[in-house]
């Protein structure tokens, strides 16, 4: 029986995993957690692989697992979804814009949206210093800093992953605090410790979040021109 290891080094020449189009893909296909992580290879004809799925449980949603997808060509998609899904079992599905004919077609697909990649320039990142804000990392070790008002968080940023070459950074003000500049502070601080780890900071956003592309592209992130397609997926028996 073929390990998850094996797997993964099998797969390694589906992903670039110095570009940033493929990095969330590589990270859940090759470095989440293995015991939390299931992968289906397809083959061609002459027995070289040429695509994956791969199932991945998080702690954000322990009963949504998050699906990616590399494929190809189209039956090998469509076999792909229909093998490596649970039939009538929810998922977070991402996957390479040109493949979503495939997905609405074989899927039952709701909360679609398309998310731009941003990467840091690192020569437009201007760090911002600001004493309010703290260093508090998440319960894996990932770092994360935020800024507190009577004991509470206002202004957090993040990691949602990290690879051994990225981490996809978050950021989150409450309402009342806004305006303040705080989210910049934050995710500023952010960068630059990711930048020191030797990780390149990416921002996925939906393309039509105009305030959210503007926080980032205000801290120097700029957009690589890769789309990703996403949703809440269902494969029906």
């Amino acid at each position: 029986m073929t390990t998850l290891a094996e797997q993964r080094t099998a797969i390694r020449h589906l992903l670039n995993e110095l570009s940033p189009a493929d990095a969330f893909t590589a990270y859940y296909a090759l470095y989440h957690d293995p015991r939390r992580t299931t992968l289906f290879l397809h083959n061609d004809p002459g027995g070289w692989v040429d695509g994956f799925i791969a199932r991945a449980q998080t702690g954000l949603d322990l009963f949504r697992p998050v699906a990616v997808l590399r494929a190809a060509a189209v039956h090998t998609a469509i076999d792909l979804l229909r093998t490596g899904l649970a039939p009538n079992r929810p998922y977070y599905m991402v996957a390479p814009l040109p493949l979503s004919h495939v997905i609405n077609r074989t899927l039952t697909v709701s909360d679609a949206e398309v998310l731009c990649v941003y990467r840091l320039d690192p020569a437009g990142f201007d760090p911002e210093i600001n004493v309010l804000v703290v260093s508090n990392p998440a319960p894996d070790g990932t770092p994360r800093f935020q800024i507190n008002a009577n004991d509470t968080p206002q202004a957090v940023a993040g990691v949602n992953w990290q690879s051994p070459g990225f981490a996809e950074v978050y950021v989150f003000t409450e309402s009342a605090a806004r305006s303040r500049g705080w989210g910049n502070s934050v995710i500023s601080a952010l960068v630059s410790e990711l930048l020191k780890s030797g990780r390149m900071p990416l921002y996925v956003v939906n393309e039509q979040n105009t305030a959210s592309i503007n926080l980032a592209t205000s801290i120097g992130f700029v957009d690589t021109g890769a789309r990703e397609y996403a949703g809440q997926v269902v494969l029906s028996q």
